[in-house]
């Protein structure tokens, strides 16, 4: 194999352009050639110019731009035979063997089709003379992957899409803003957000928002809908509600298939509640602007798997699509996606709601369940079954953005299941000195979108006789089960505790550590809450940085957190496209800090206009940040100036992503469940939460301390640290004989 080409067809994604990054340069990493169809099927059937090979610096400096450097068209004759004829004849001439094609199911639909037609197309193609019987041999079949490209998250195949994530930032962050204006005047706002017949978008951002409705397409309401949500609205202007929030998929319809639209909501709220009503229809901002962290990542991640799959793979398989499950990049075949997404439309218009709700998958189930309680304007009267609890709950350690929504969705999930919930405010400085509240379903109204932590947090690990403060406290408070929400501090008192039942009988209770930390450095959970708004936040300011430096030949060493973990550090790393990692781990030595001068050198000789060097800010004691602004700033002499930027505690703050607020609210739900079945079991097994390999696990408290380092304050297995080798590949400078010299960078 020689040639590969990638294409980006369908509606734009963000996140595109980092998986054509990443197809382009690995492709070139292999030493093979890397081709771009532009325009999509449309330049495919056009062929000539529109398939032309694409070099290493023709992708630089993409990372942080919406929509597709390669163009992106719908093209109606593709649809047809003669279309895909022509596309086919395109494909051979200009050499191509291998094809990447990011798109929705649509474009992937077409790709499933042309793999199907190739040998006839080939045959065809050769009795007509259009190609030689040479051509024809070589190109006996087309070896093609598919990256999912699409805001809609609706195929199978894999957990997440390309620009899914992205656009629920978008969502979220106009329901946000839309929700404090409703507030100062009392009003209702009905908000249509995108999803075509799928209601990810939608109910995933009314889940993180805090919404008081949403209407999907995979669950019509029932006959008289309208009623039971005016009773809703105006329940929670009785409760104390300032604003109520309605949130319509595109595709909404009732159980008669009738489409609901957002201007027929806002009709109804203003006939029944007589209340000042607005229509707020997002459009395309939610496909537009920059991509977050998590989609230039999995894109970055994506591509680079496509490549290997075109190379590796079996050249005579089917198309395969290349997706994300957990937080491992997959291979499934492609007929099985395109078979199982169109089933869900299938179950949607056969009236089989429940099955295509089902057929989602369980993590939509979970929040179609979580949302429905979450948005009530009161718990049920008379809502769980089973034993009744009193739950506490605290944060610990230091605080993460998306604290205020676990304690919100405990809250309120719990005393739905007629529990009772009691706050722990300071942690457990708090809980060692008695500073403990019941809380009410209207409590926690509006912590949806807060950052920080609403009930205070510390580090305060207790000793000695705190713990017989904590067992007075508990038996005085008659508290039944614990919920910590933080990091390793929590995670240390809390198996304290736990070696303390003998002694203690007021800790033989059901415990569930739910990991909070933005460095992501806990055992037992993949991630963390608050990592990937941290990420984010890095990530932002880094791309300003970027926008700074390359106006001026300038190379910033960029300081993050993350103590002796390099989460941070790598992330975001592979996410803006720095040439160095330092994270502590690896470690630095004098020779790394050498041959990456060396380098940076090199490549702003050969017209590199940026360099970008992040440091994990634990990463070497003596090679501090400074050191090494000072030391590259010497070397770089006439070629480059030097500066540091150390982001400090701004990672920390600002309001949590739409992921932090759903995984928050995730593994809250899983937690409550887990406290009621040790409750009543025979010996009680406290636990902490979390995601490992894409589902949501407990882990016994006392084998946590053989799972991590507690001197480096991280685990002893880190998953994400098998992806240094592709970031490395990616940031490495641009071979000699790269195409396009004109716009070097990340």
């Amino acid at each position: 194999m020689k040639r590969i080409a990638v294409l980006t067809s369908g509606g734009d994604a963000q996140g595109m352009n980092a998986a054509v990054r990443a197809v382009v340069r690995c492709t070139l990493d292999k030493g093979l050639e890397a081709y771009a169809v532009y325009e999509g099927y449309q330049g495919m059937v056009d062929g000539g110019d529109r398939i032309r090979p694409i070099g290493w610096n023709d992708v630089g400096g993409v990372l942080q731009y919406g929509g597709t450097i390669i163009g992106s068209a719908r093209c109606q004759a593709f649809r047809e035979r003669p279309g895909r004829l022509q596309a086919a004849r395109n494909l051979i001439l200009a050499g191509i063997e291998g094809l990447v094609i990011i798109g929705g199911d649509g474009s992937l639909t077409g790709a499933h089709i042309l793999q199907g037609e190739w040998t006839s197309l080939v045959a065809e193609l050769l009795s007509a003379g259009e190609i030689s019987p040479e051509q024809a041999a070589h190109h006996r079949s087309m070896s093609i992957v598919g990256l999912v490209g699409s805001i809609d998250n609706d195929m199978f195949g894999t957990d997440m899409t390309i620009g899914a994530d992205t656009a629920l930032h978008r969502i979220v962050d106009a329901l946000d803003m839309i929700a404090s204006t409703a507030a100062s005047h009392q009003r209702s706002f009905v908000v249509e957000v995108m999803g075509r017949r799928c209601g990810y978008l939608a109910l995933m951002s009314a889940l993180a928002s805090g919404a008081d409705w949403v209407l999907i397409p995979e669950h019509p309401p029932e006959a008289g809908w309208e009623a039971r949500m005016c009773q809703a609205m105006q329940r929670g202007r009785q409760e104390g509600r300032r604003d109520s929030i309605v949130v319509v998929a595109e595709g909404a319809q009732d159980r008669e298939g009738r489409p609901i639209s957002a201007g027929y909501v806002k009709q109804v709220l203003e006939e029944q509640l007589g209340e000042d009503t607005r229509v707020t229809v997002l459009g395309h901002v939610q496909r537009g602007g920059s991509p977050s962290a998590f989609d230039r990542n999995l894109s970055t991640l994506s591509g680079a798997a496509a490549v290997e799959e075109i190379i590796t793979g079996n050249y005579h398989s089917e198309p395969c699509v290349i997706g994300i499950q957990g937080n491992k990049i997959s291979s499934t075949p492609l007929s099985a996606c395109i078979e199982k997404t169109q089933a869900v439309a299938t179950a949607i218009a056969e009236k089989r709601f429940d099955q295509a709700i089902a057929m989602r998958g369980r993590s939509f189930v979970q929040a179609f369940k979580n949302v429905r309680t979450l948005m009530k304007a009161a718990p049920s009267p008379a809502a769980g079954e089973g034993k009744r609890l009193r739950i506490a709950v605290m944060n610990a350690g230091g605080p993460a953005p998306g604290m205020n929504p676990a304690v919100r969705a405990l809250v309120r999930l719990a005393k739905d299941r007629g529990h009772q919930v009691l706050g722990i405010s300071h942690g457990f400085k708090g809980l060692i000195g008695d500073d403990i509240h019941e809380m009410g379903w209207m409590d926690v109204a509006g912590w949806s979108e807060r950052g920080g932590a609403e009930l205070g947090a510390n580090r305060t690990v207790p000793e000695g006789k705190d713990f017989y403060a904590i067992a007075q406290n508990l038996e005085k408070h008659q508290i039944e089960a614990l919920v910590m929400i933080g990091g390793w501090a929590g995670y240390a008192a809390m198996i304290g505790m736990h070696q303390r039942r003998d002694t203690f009988g007021a800790f033989d209770i059901p415990m569930v550590c739910v990991p909070a930390s933005i460095n992501n450095n806990l055992p037992g959970a993949e991630l963390c809450i608050g990592a990937d708004t941290a990420l984010n936040n890095i990530v932002g300011v880094v791309d300003k940085i970027k926008t700074s430096a390359v106006s001026s030949q300038r190379t910033f060493v960029v300081e993050v957190m993350g103590r002796y973990c390099g989460y941070l550090a790598l992330m975001s790393a592979l996410a803006t496209g720095a040439e160095r990692a330092y994270i502590h781990e690896e470690g630095v030595t004098l020779a790394d800090l050498v041959a990456d001068v060396a380098q940076l050198k090199e490549g702003f000789r050969r017209g590199k206009r940026l360099g970008l060097v992040i440091r994990n800010e634990m990463a070497n004691e003596v090679y501090s940040t400074a050191f090494m602004n000072a030391l590259f700033d010497e070397e770089g002499g006439d070629l480059f100036d030097v500066r540091q930027a150390i982001l400090g505690h701004m990672q920390q703050g600002g309001n949590p992503s739409p992921f932090d607020r759903i995984l928050a609210t995730q593994m809250v739900s899983e937690s409550i469940g887990y406290l009621e079945e040790q409750a009543i079991a025979d010996e009680k097994v406290s636990a902490c939460i979390g995601t490992i390999g894409g589902d949501l696990l407990f882990t016994p408290l006392e084998q946590l301390p053989r799972m991590y380092d507690e001197r480096r304050g991280r685990p002893k297995s880190q998953w994400w640290m098998d992806l240094r080798a592709i970031g490395k590949v990616l940031a490495q400078p641009a071979p000699g004989n790269s195409h396009s010299e004109t716009q070097p960078g990340a």
